[in-house]
């Protein structure tokens, strides 16, 4: 009797330990499958607001705070615009005093709990930056999909598409510098984001499914006079990319890609998202395990072309029904080893297996789909030179 309640005690006890792990797993899922926008992700630091002065502001030291570039700085009711470090300001020990551009809405007080962001605009193309712009809606699987639509000469369109944890504010960053190059630019909203279809399930799939939204901009930019398209996509946005670049009926008009910061592995950003949320370490293959049975995500094996993100293979080959015959179009890949949340050896090994076709523009202390943000002025020479032959 005593063994079979011993028994029965320690398989209770393992059932229970199975049953908690699945949970921990599911809530450590939530770090990619359910990324709120607008919001940090996961390792993204708060900092404390020191004080104020004319073009100035002072912030908590830390390795985020002293990133070369030009950064919003985002709070819970306030945003703002900062630039370089000045290091010949005085300052304490632990503090740090950044160039303040500019207060776009709200007020920066002492004790305020900031964090950087990519987007340095809030708002719309004509808010934002003074361009004249149409609020286009395109059909898509699930619904109607709000879109800007910039005006351009050229007949090769710009389709911007944000990723992770962002909105399409995002896409503002180089939306002045396409318009001055003459090129018309649509960045539609997601499933998923304000005013847009949610997802069935309300999850992420990292891209797996989103590209389909992609796929209903590039019809809506064919229907509407494009003979050519450059898919710009930062993070996720740059996996929907390469998605509708390998399966879109519409793949043959794609003259081009642009891809900051991409994810190549959903499982390894699952990862670093979970691990950024302190997620224990041995708890990270069941998060991975739990968002494959919220999502039906194929496993990636850590893999650059297992998981079907790049549609070609490690000859360079395609490995979608084009054929081997078909070269994958020119790309630009803008990434660098400092992202912690898409690793950048994976862009760095895809631009090395195919040096005819990719381009890698490396770019150093900046964080994830923040490569603009490092240098924008280097940033936008690189996309200069892809696009002019695409012109």
């Amino acid at each position: 009797m005593r063994t079979v309640k011993a028994t029965a005690a320690a398989v209770t006890a393992a059932l229970a330990a199975a049953a908690a792990g699945i949970v921990a797993g599911r809530i450590a899922s939530d770090a990619g499958l359910k990324p709120p926008p607008g919001r940090p992700l996961p390792g993204e630091p708060r900092l404390t607001v020191h004080s104020t002065a004319a073009g100035r502001i002072v912030l908590t030291r830390d390795l985020a705070a002293l990133r070369p570039g030009t950064y919003g700085l985002a709070g819970d009711a306030s945003h703002a615009v900062v630039g370089d470090v000045l290091t010949a300001e005085a300052h304490s020990a632990d503090t740090v005093v950044r160039r303040l551009e500019r207060v776009t809405h709200g007020t920066l007080a002492p004790g305020d709990k900031v964090w950087l962001t990519p987007n340095i605009h809030v708002g719309d193309p004509k808010s934002a930056l003074g361009l004249d712009y149409a609020d286009v809606a395109i059909p898509g699987e699930l619904g109607v999909l709000p879109a800007w639509f910039v005006p351009g000469t050229r007949d090769t369109w710009v389709i911007a598409v944000h990723g992770l944890g962002t909105t399409r504010e995002h896409t503002l960053n180089v939306m002045e510098f396409l318009h001055r190059h003459r090129f018309p630019v649509l960045a539609p909203a997601l499933r998923g984001d304000a005013g847009a279809p949610r997802p069935p399930d309300g999850l992420n799939h990292f891209g797996e499914t989103e590209w389909r939204d992609l796929d209903a901009a590039m019809r809506y930019a064919v229907g509407n006079g494009a003979r050519r398209l450059v898919l710009h996509g930062w993070s996720t946005g740059a996996t929907m990319a390469l998605r509708a670049a390998a399966h879109s009926s519409l793949r043959d008009r794609v003259g081009g890609l642009v891809l900051d910061a991409p994810v190549l592995s959903w499982e390894l950003t699952l990862r670093a998202l979970a691990a950024a949320r302190h997620t224990p370490g041995v708890l990270l293959p069941l998060a991975v395990r739990a968002a494959q049975g919220r999502t039906g995500l194929p496993s990636d094996h850590y893999g650059l072309y297992a998981d079907r993100t790049v549609p070609y293979d490690d000859h360079g080959d395609r490995t979608d029904d084009m054929g081997p015959d078909r070269p994958p179009p020119p790309t630009l890949i803008l990434h660098g080893p400092d992202d912690t949340i898409a690793p950048w050896d994976l862009s760095r090994r895809l631009a090395g297996a195919h040096p005819d076709r990719i381009a890698l523009h490396t770019v150093r202390q900046a964080p994830h789909a923040a490569m603009w943000n490092a240098d924008p002025s280097a940033y936008e020479e690189a996309l200069r030179r892809f696009l002019t032959p695409l012109m």
